[in-house]
């Protein structure tokens, strides 16, 4: 029996230089409400597929830019084939990808990422969501004979700042955890294997089922929480028996609120606060991102609520990111719409790098046998409950890792910190002795530049310059450049025992 967790190794490979998110605008249809109001009135002018004029309340018109305007026409294979596209088929090549819809309620967040519905639904209706799942299962058909995928599916969101797992509702608080070598992950969260889209779309529709809704004055059914739903696409190699994985996230998030327009009261209310709130501290870590000093000393506040610490590597990390920013064009909402397109222009300046991460194959190891051993674990802890108390049980649970009997995951995490700290250290320490390397090439160049100068003035005025003081001087320096080197050969070894 292991006693141990097993070792997590991961080779990194850049797979572009830095290059802003991809933001893209779209504008839902004028609804009735918005036609009894203001008739046909809208407050954009389309210039072209990338550029639109805006006119406010105060008829001050702006220009906005973006990667790709979608208007009250566009269809969604459109917003698919231009957003999305690219982003699955880089997951399949083990690159993280997000996609976000942000906007105010009732702009057509969450019709742009599943559509009327995601199981039964017009072909040209179909959102985000679904055309993912199809997308992902194509490119594995396409997929040379050497490679075989395995896709799980996950599915959170995000209800008054508490984290639930949507295909296990019995996990509402699922806490959130940071590795240095896989960046931001849930801890205990449900993964659910799929072999084909009808059997992902049934597992998602399940998950959508659970979701918190609620009957607002602006939309009937309003999403009350941030949605996740988490594709894990793993990549096995049968030539070098070499595994990497790629993560995809389609965030759907819950739009601003006003209260004197939704007619929020009661519950409703205190879910629209805890919603502006987190959207708010969005806000706060795109500026800070965008507008801050740059360099070590800018603090970004992702800790200051459960969205932007899940968020973390897709605003400033390991992700290519997309932002579909969904808009009224009424000038009833001229106001929200104005807000989310200062939004979006400043997400448009972020910038990131993802990476492929590949996996030795310990790791593969190490998912067969976790299972077995939470398993075993649950059904030990789970006895030992009827007979116990809760805190008996989990006083039991913290010894039984603590001897190795039980298998505790964390301990993971702590042991891939621990390895991260000291290649940190090493790294950090070899960057110094570079430095002092540097600095001591360039002393001796301005040495040899004085002998240098001092024998082209012997030869000019025929004065004889000692050859054994000229060798005394070269072998002193060369003496002082070998024990240096000898100094950081020590100093290396001793880091890497």
């Amino acid at each position: 029996m292991l006693r141990g967790p097993l070792r997590f190794d991961y080779y990194f490979c850049p797979v572009r230089e830095m290059s802003n998110i991809t933001v893209c605008a779209r504008f839902r249809p004028l609804s009735s409400k918005e036609r009894q109001d203001h008739g046909d009135a809208v407050c954009i002018q389309c210039v072209d597929s990338e550029t639109f004029i805006f006119k406010d309340e105060k008829t001050e018109e702006l220009t906005y830019s973006f990667d790709r305007v979608f208007y009250d026409k566009s269809e969604q294979t459109d917003v698919y084939r231009f957003l999305a596209q690219p982003i699955v088929q880089d997951a399949l090549n083990a690159v993280n990808g997000t996609i976000i819809t942000f906007g105010q309620t009732g702009a057509g967040k969450t019709y742009s990422m599943e559509g009327p519905g995601i199981l039964e639904c017009d072909a040209a209706e179909k959102g985000l969501l679904p055309r993912v799942v199809e997308g992902i299962f194509e490119c594995t058909k396409l997929a040379d004979e050497t490679s075989k995928y395995s896709i799980k599916l996950s599915m959170v969101e995000i209800y008054m700042e508490k984290v639930r797992d949507l295909f296990d509702l019995s996990r509402d608080n699922i806490q959130i955890k940071e590795s240095k070598t896989q960046g931001i992950m849930l801890n205990g969260m449900t993964e659910m294997p799929v072999k084909d889209p009808p059997e992902a779309l049934l597992t998602l529709s399940k998950g959508i089922g659970n979701r918190a809704v609620g009957e607002t004055q602006m939309n009937v059914a309003s999403s009350r929480s941030h949605c996740i739903y988490i594709f894990t696409i793993q990549q096995e190699s049968t030539k070098d028996k070499r595994a990497r994985t790629g993560k995809l996230n389609l965030v759907d998030l819950a739009g601003s609120e006003k209260v004197e327009k939704t007619g929020a009261e009661g519950r409703i209310l205190e879910e629209a606060k805890t919603i502006n709130k987190s959207l708010s501290a969005l806000g706060n870590v795109i500026n800070a991102l965008t507008c801050g000093p740059t360099g070590r000393g800018n603090h970004i506040p992702y800790r200051d609520s459960k969205l932007t610490r899940i968020l973390q590597d897709a605003l400033g990390g390991n992700s290519r990111t997309a932002l579909l920013c969904c808009c009224s064009p009424s000038p009833t909402n001229s106001l929200e719409t104005l807000s989310t397109l200062r939004f979006g222009a400043r997400a448009k300046h972020i910038k990131a790098s993802p990476r492929v991460a590949y996996e030795d194959k310990c790791i593969r190891e190490l998912e067969v046998f976790t299972p077995v051993k939470r398993e075993l674990r649950d059904k030990l802890l789970n006895e030992l409950q009827v007979s116990l108390d809760i805190e008996q049980v989990q006083i039991l649970e913290e010894l039984f890792i603590q001897e190795g009997i039980l298998f505790d995951p964390c301990s993971i995490e702590e042991s891939e910190l621990a390895n991260e700290d000291v290649a940190s250290q090493t790294i950090s320490s070899l960057q110094l002795a570079l430095e002092e390397l540097l600095s001591t090439i360039a002393e001796l160049k301005k040495e040899n530049e004085v002998l240098m100068a001092r024998v082209t003035a012997a030869e000019l005025h025929h004065e004889s310059i000692s050859n054994s003081s000229l060798l005394v001087s070269i072998s002193c320096n060369l003496g002082l450049f070998r024990d240096w080197l000898k100094s950081l050969f020590h100093f290396s070894i001793n880091h890497y025992n």
